[in-house]
This record gives structure tokens, sequence and C-alpha cells, in this order.
């Protein structure tokens, strides 16, 4: 990266074979631990600053996305100011139409909560017993098991409150976040710009063009890809009678948002449902069976198709990064996970000294990978 920072100009050029034979100077027991340190303090400061980062990345995702709907009304002749308010107005008003639409299923939810948590009540006795008297598991083995997991989501999920201060960083900082990015779009870029050394601006302002292109695209595409999902899982749900069908089916979609975990999570709830409001095992498994139907439609048919993100990465990083996403920012790092990781892909592609790392992330396998490390019958995708 130094190679892109302006030079000083009455700097000296440096012998390149001098700045080798000192970047090798030093031995792995120093270079390796230092390296370890410069990595757990960089985690460690984005655990410490959740409370401003998590907000301010969800902001700035969302004002990528919504440039092109201010940059409208920039071409409309509106207010700078005006175009902005408008913008987020729009966004708001977007967001409030899908609650007024999932309102009365929520209310209807908790109206049935009495009842739900009888219904669990005994569903759970008689899984307590079926425990005991197939796998010899005590009562009270089970219930300090039980606590330990509800302990453990308890934490899990104040983190997430507490990354983005509740609701009042989506209702207040978030949108005041995008007001002031948008705001100062023409300051940050030129700052960005001036940063880098002049022989290089070609390359940074290809690397803002496809990374805003590749931010917009992917979001879109998982906004249409949600939709789709959302769809489909009610009206797989509405036709088992599942109750709450269009809110269970919604949550479904956000959740598969999560690579591979949400969808788990996403089958877990109704099916749960059907046991709590149904009898017998009929409906639980052919919800299992719709939504298994609809995930590999997702998987091998929408996403194709519909995600049109520039930037493919592969099942391994994405698994890696949601999972340490979720361990550094709750939920909300779950989602940012994949979209960030996406972003670094299209840098490290742009820089040859990291584009090797670029290819880690990608799902393209080599085709000129030496004969002697890699087998060439691996590559093939055959």
């Amino acid at each position: 990266m130094g190679l892109f920072f302006n030079k000083n100009k009455d700097s000296q050029p440096v012998n390149p074979g001098e700045w080798l034979h000192a970047r090798q100077g030093y031995p792995f027991y120093i270079k390796a631990p230092m390296s370890l340190i410069g990595i757990y303090l960089f985690f460690y400061f984005l655990y410490l600053l959740q409370d401003i980062i998590v907000p301010f990345a969800f902001a700035g995702l969302i004002a990528i996305l919504l440039n092109p709907v201010y940059n409208k009304f920039q071409k409309w002749n509106f207010n700078k100011i005006l175009s902005i308010v408008l913008t987020i107005l729009l966004a708001v008003l977007v967001v409030a139409g899908i609650m007024f639409f999932l309102s009365s299923q929520i209310a209807h939810f908790g109206e049935m909560l009495p009842q739900l948590q009888k219904k669990t009540e005994a569903l759970l006795t008689s899984l307590q017993s079926w425990l005991s008297s197939s796998f010899g598991i005590s009562t009270e083995k089970q219930k300090s098991m039980v606590d330990e997991a509800m302990n453990s989501s308890r934490t899990y999920v104040g983190k997430t409150l507490n990354t983005v201060f509740g609701m009042i960083s989506f209702f207040i900082l978030i949108p005041l976040y995008i007001f002031l990015l948008l705001f100062y779009k023409p300051l940050i870029l030129n700052f960005i710009f001036e940063v880098f050394d002049e022989d290089n601006s070609e390359q940074v302002a290809d690397i803002l063009k496809e990374t805003k292109g590749a931010v917009q695209s992917y979001i879109v595409g998982l906004m249409i890809e949600t939709s789709i999902i959302a769809t489909l899982n009610s009206i797989a749900l509405l036709i088992l009678g599942v109750k709450y069908a269009v809110l269970l089916g919604v949550i479904g979609a956000i959740l598969n948002l999560i690579p591979y975990i949400g969808g788990i999570v996403a089958i877990a709830l109704p099916v749960l449902m059907s046991f709590i409001t149904k009898d017998g095992y009929t409906t639980p498994l052919l919800i299992i069976g719709a939504y298994t139907l609809i995930q590999f439609a997702d998987n091998n048919i929408i996403v194709p198709r519909v995600v049109s993100s520039k930037v493919s990465v592969n099942a391994l990083i994405s698994i890696l990064v949601v999972l340490l996403g979720g361990t550094l920012w709750g939920v909300s790092g779950m989602f940012l996970s994949i979209p960030f990781v996406a972003v670094l892909k299209i840098i490290f592609d742009r820089i040859d000294e990291l584009k090797p790392w670029g290819k880690l992330l990608g799902d393209t396998m080599p085709v000129n990978a030496p004969g002697t490390i890699v087998d060439p019958n691996e590559v093939s995708d055959e």
C-alpha cells in the first residue's frame, strides 16, 4: 500500500535492493509476534469501538445504496439538503410500509403469547421425558444445559443491541450518518484521491467506481432476492396452514441474508411454531421439505440470476467471516461481514501486492497453478 501514498518531493529515492535487504533483516521470531499483536489490536479496537463503527458501517452501505436516488433529485435541480432529506424520507417510508404490512401479524402474535407459552411448556416437558428415557440425561442436567444456552443467547442478543445503541441508533444515529455521508461525499472522495499518488489516480478511480457498483448491485440484488424468498416462504406456510405465515416468511427471508447459518434458523422457526400450534409431525416435515426446495431454488436459480454482484466470495471464507462477524459484533456483524469482504476483494484484486489475497477470497479456481503443488484434476470444476 505504501506504493500508493503521496511521496515527499524532498525525499531521496530509496534503492530497492537496500529496501528489500532492510525488510528481510528482521528475523521470523520478531516479525511473526509483531504481526499477531497487530492483528489482535486491530480486532480488539473493532470490538471496543463497535458502538461507533457498526451504525456507521450500516449507514455507509445504505448511503451507497441511496446514492442513485440522491443523484436523481440533484438532476431535478432540488436543493442539496432537500435532496438528501427527501432521499432519507423515501427510505423511511419504504421501511414503515413494510412494518405496517406486518403490523397485524405482529399484533396477533402478541395476543397469542400466553397460549404459546403453555404449549411450549408442555412440549418441553414431553421432550425432557423422552431425552431422559432414551439417552439417560437427567432432568437437572437438561435444565443446566438449557440455562447455559439461554445465558449465552442473552449475551449474544445483548451484544447486538448494545452494538447499535438499541432502537435509538437505528432511528437517530444511522439517518444522521447517512445525511452527513451524502452531504460530505465530495469532500470524502477528494480526500481519497489526494491521499494517493497522482500516478495511481486512475487506478483509485477504478477501485471506487467498481466498489460503488458492486455494493449497489449486491444490496439491490439481496433486496430482490429477499422479497422473492419472503413471498415463497409465506405462500408455502399459508398452504400448510401455519399461523403467522407472512410474519415467519418475512423473518425467514431476512435471516436468509446470513449465509448458511441464517437458513437453518429460518427453517427452525416455522417448524417450532407448527409443533406448538399443531399436533403430529406431518406439518413440520412438510415445512422442512418446502423450505429445502425454496433453498435449492434460491441457491441455484435466484442468486445466480438476481444477485448480480460483481464479486463472489467462496463458501469457506463466507462461513469464517460470518462467524467472526457474529463473535465480534453479534447479528449486526453477520450481516455486515459479506459486503465488507466483497469490498476488500475488489481492492485486493486491483493492487499487485495484494492480488493473491483477492484470489484467496474468490471462488475462481487457479488456471496456471504449479502442477507440482496443485493437482490439475482438482482445479477443474467438473
